[in-house]
């Protein structure tokens, strides 16, 4: 295990004020989507994978192929930064400059270590029903085969290896830029506490409404 000496700084400097420090807040966001990306270096060059994870109690768990160069570079102790971010929402300010996200970003640091073979279907079983709650039950077996095809590697989620940024506000123009009167809020469709009533809607955000909408009826 990573002593904090060695370990990247979890502080941050750019909006220190949107870290947070809360324990329960970075299990609340990597509970809330399965796909993460997970970096290091792997033979002298930085590489970064996506990949579906999992949170079990205090641990953050993947699982892949044996045959996997980058997860068998983990297994050999490789230091790792996974990154998970949830984005909540597109900030529309009355300028460029002000318009943002609201997201939700958690790094996490440190080493995975793989799962022992006699943990290792509890593990896997876990991962299928967080992705598809109650599958497992509805599946065969894992093979012999299979299960030696397939590596989970697990890496401690604890006090002091984790940082945790949350954008929530609200766009934060100057006052002359709300004096102009343009419209402000948020996609998904919330318009800002400051707009007036009669403030039309910009054709820029009834087609960025109209694309979301299409795309959750294709998901549908």
């Amino acid at each position: 295990m990573e002593s904090a000496r060695t370990r990247p700084s979890t502080r941050i400097n750019r909006l220190g004020e949107e870290q947070s420090g809360s324990r329960e807040r970075p299990h609340e966001l990597l509970d809330s989507t399965p796909l993460a990306t997970v970096a290091l270096v792997r033979d002298g060059h930085p590489v970064a994978f996506p990949t579906g994870f999992a949170r079990i109690a205090d641990e953050l768990v993947i699982h892949g192929s044996t045959g996997s160069r980058w997860l068998r570079a983990l297994t050999d102790g490789a230091s790792a930064a996974v990154s998970v971010t949830a984005l909540d929402g597109v900030v529309v300010a009355r300028s460029g400059f002000e318009s943002s996200f609201r997201y939700r970003s958690a790094v996490v640091f440190g080493r995975f270590e793989r799962v022992p073979d006699d943990q290792k279907l509890d593990y896997l079983e876990t991962l299928m029903d967080t992705f598809i709650p109650g599958r497992v039950a509805e599946l065969r077996s894992s093979s012999r085969k299979e299960l030696a095809a397939t590596m989970a590697l697990r890496m401690p989620v604890e006090s002091d290896n984790w940082s945790l940024k949350i954008s929530a506000g609200w766009p934060e123009d100057p006052d002359d830029d709300v004096a102009a009167g343009a419209w402000a809020g948020l996609v998904p469709l919330t318009t800002a506490p400051d707009v007036p009533a009669h403030t039309p809607l910009p054709d820029s955000v009834r087609a960025m409404t109209g694309t979301l909408r299409n795309m959750a009826a294709h998901r549908a």
